[in-house]
């Protein structure tokens, strides 16, 4: 049984029944600063940066801030049922013989929470980190056989990367509809600047600027200009309103299973389509098979990398069939992998019309 010890006076340890093999064990950490604390062992080791880089909306993201350089440790600033949170997050290897220990390597990740939902978030940390992620599957022979070289020493090189899963199904889909048809920095200046205005400042001693992504409520008193100057249509908009009027039926969603139930349910928002919904459940529920068909870049990526030349979505899905269950491990091994396509022409340049 895996069990998760907050530090938070009178909690009581909590199992978790989805264990699918890895072996989970935390320690309480002698600290009275932070609201609740542990230390999360995950064994064979473990990728923090890589892992939750996927989390993180551009570098200048307000809700999530890695340490600069080469440093495993990163804050993160969200909203759980009990309130506002920041999360510390420090990685390292603890290897084999390390000390009197003689145990197997494993992934040191210690974890420290404050503010008003520090419980609720250390509880939620297993799924945050990946530990149910199993890549047994593709790491099969018949699997394996198949995928091009470059891939494969991706998979060497980083076997200690997990999908996280990290619930908040109102944050991600709303990132996700910012996304919609325009460019990646749009999108991300877009976040930066309503998140930065209309969210709550991180609690506890976090970095300057870390802050938490509005609520439901706070998403729908966001004053029409703001969204305008933000650079987001009214299409857009409307669609980011209507999710936070459900923001507590998606915060229910978080507990279905991947599959097609909860895509069916995130697309039955007016706005929300299949790209948006895979997008979301990329992030929300580490959704390993989960393929962006309609993105701008994603099946002219996976053409390159597989065959030598740009296909469209229909013929992204018809290389990656052989993957089935695992297509979105494909995909971030092929990114892992430093793997870019030949660029044949200028960059887009982004319209600015929030002035206009």
């Amino acid at each position: 049984m895996v069990l998760a010890l907050p530090t938070t006076p009178g909690a009581a340890p909590t199992p978790d029944a989805g264990n699918t093999g890895d072996r989970l064990i935390t320690d309480r950490l002698r600290t009275t600063g932070p609201d609740a604390a542990a230390v999360f062992r995950l064994p064979g080791g473990y990728d923090l940066r890589s892992s939750l880089s996927i989390l993180q909306h551009g570098i200048q993201d307000p809700s999530m801030q890695f340490d600069p350089g080469r440093a495993a440790g990163c804050w993160m600033a969200f909203t759980t049922d009990d309130g506002p949170v920041s999360l510390r997050l420090d990685a390292r290897r603890r290897i084999s013989g390390e000390g009197n220990d003689s145990g197997p390597d494993e992934g040191l990740v210690q974890v420290r929470a404050y503010g008003p939902g520090a419980a609720d978030a250390l509880a939620a940390v297993p799924g945050l980190l990946g530990l149910h992620d199993d890549w047994t599957g593709l790491d099969d022979a018949d699997l394996t056989d198949r995928l091009p070289r470059f891939i494969l020493r991706a998979r060497r090189s980083h076997r200690d990367v997990r999908l996280p899963a990290a619930g908040r199904v109102l944050d991600f889909a709303v990132i996700a509809v910012l996304g919609q048809k325009i460019t990646g920095l749009e999108a991300k200046r877009a976040w930066h600047y309503l998140v930065s205005r209309f969210g709550t400042p991180a609690p506890g001693p976090a970095p300057a600027g870390l802050t938490v992504p509005p609520t439901g409520e706070q998403w729908r008193r966001v004053p029409s200009w703001h969204w305008h100057r933000a650079g987001v249509d009214h299409s857009r908009s409307t669609t980011i309103l209507r999710l936070a009027q459900r923001a507590s039926a998606l915060r229910r969603l978080a507990a279905l299973p991947c599959g097609d139930d909860l895509t069916s349910r995130l697309m039955s928002v007016p706005g929300i389509g299949p790209w948006t919904a895979a997008e979301t459940t990329q992030r929300t529920h580490g959704d390993p098979d989960a393929i962006s068909v309609g993105d701008f870049h994603l099946a002219k990526d996976v053409g390159w990398a597989f065959t030598g030349e740009a296909v469209d979505d229909a013929g992204m899905v018809r290389i990656l069939e052989p993957w089935a269950g695992h297509r979105q491990r494909v995909v971030r091994l092929m990114y892992l992998s430093g793997f870019r396509r030949p660029r044949f022409a200028p960059r887009l340049a982004p319209a600015d019309h929030r002035f206009h």
